[in-house]
């Protein structure tokens, strides 16, 4: 098993640095940089202004010198320097991320629980009322816009029903305690949350369905029924462990497209995260914030797929075995 560990770690190193590569090399086709919006915002400049803010960061250098330099930067854990923000990338990173993962563990973990749940409610009884409702709430999950459903829930609980914050993550002034400002911060944060969750409960709601439908039929679950084990037994103990399998596996592929969705979550409530940062930084051509993100974004996928490898393997010791 630490020989799969280890390869996997160096199999995610590589698809680091090949992300990193294609990243780099996507965002110098774009067209336009951040001198093009300095100089804008300054109200224009000669060529010649241009050509030395360029020289400065390095811009005139050909692409290919200007990646391996970059990538250079990168193993010494130097993610470069914000042209527009004026501050190291890092630090701009270190101050967005609490909100970004907050929201990203709770949405997920929310979704994994309740639609889960959901999931195996369904498969009792496959063709119940339960089991139909929970597929109109997962079709109606799917196919609803994630900025959208965002702006219906701030209009609707704050508003219309101002019970929550309609947007950032703290009310100023702060209160006084820290369980005060603990309570303050859930509190805000349970709408971002609930948006967030919704379009991935409908998956795991689906999801355990089929499984838990799957694995009742097994003829383990007959055996164990058999023996007159409870009900709840035989469901949480023998049937889910099983088919959790694939809930686990969709929930480590999914954890990148769930970073995507809290870039626009985060916007829309006006969370001091890594969305509005990343926002900032394509309307500025901020090409180093711009990589760190997604840089940020790679990692937090690869990490994810190497721990849900793990998991995976705990869950089922027969590919305990296999590298």
């Amino acid at each position: 098993m630490s020989t799969a560990i280890v390869q996997r770690i160096v199999y995610g190193l590589l698809l680091l640095i090949a992300v990193i590569t294609l990243n780099f090399l996507l965002i110098q086709l774009a067209p336009g940089d951040v001198v093009d919006v300095l100089l804008t915002e300054a109200g224009g400049g000669d060529p010649a202004v241009a050509a030395q803010i360029r020289a400065a960061y390095g811009l005139d250098q050909p692409v290919y010198v200007q990646l391996l330099t970059y990538l250079a930067k990168m193993l010494t854990g130097d993610l470069g320097y914000s042209y527009y923000f004026d501050e190291p990338v890092l630090s701009l990173l270190l101050d967005a991320l609490p909100a970004t993962v907050m929201l990203v563990l709770s949405a997920l973990l929310l979704a994994m629980v309740i639609g889960t749940l959901l999931g195996v409610i369904a498969a009792l009884r496959p063709q119940g009322l339960s089991s139909h409702i929970v597929t109109v709430l997962s079709l109606l999950g799917y196919a609803t816009p994630v900025f959208w459903l965002g702006m219906m829930v701030l209009l609707l609980f704050s508003q219309y029903l101002p019970w929550f914050p309609a947007f950032g993550m703290r009310t100023i002034p702060m209160p006084e305690t820290p369980l005060a400002r603990a309570l303050d911060v859930l509190h805000h944060m349970v709408l971002p949350t609930f948006t967030l969750s919704i379009l991935y409960l409908a998956s795991y709601s689906r999801l355990s369905r089929a499984s838990m439908l799957d694995v009742l039929g097994s003829d383990y679950i007959r055996t164990a029924r058999s023996k007159g084990l409870a009900e709840y037994v035989v469901i949480f103990k023998h049937a889910l462990k099983n088919a959790a399998l694939p809930i686990v596996t969709i929930a480590g592929l999914q954890v990148g497209s769930v970073f995507s969705g809290a870039v626009l979550v985060e916007t829309v409530f006006s969370l001091p995260g890594v969305g509005p940062l990343l926002y900032e930084s394509i309307l500025r051509r901020d090409y180093p914030v711009m990589l760190g993100v997604l840089f940020g974004a790679a990692v937090t996928t690869v990490v994810a797929n190497i721990i849900t490898d793990l998991v995976y393997r705990v869950l089922d010791p027969r590919i305990r075995g296999i590298s």
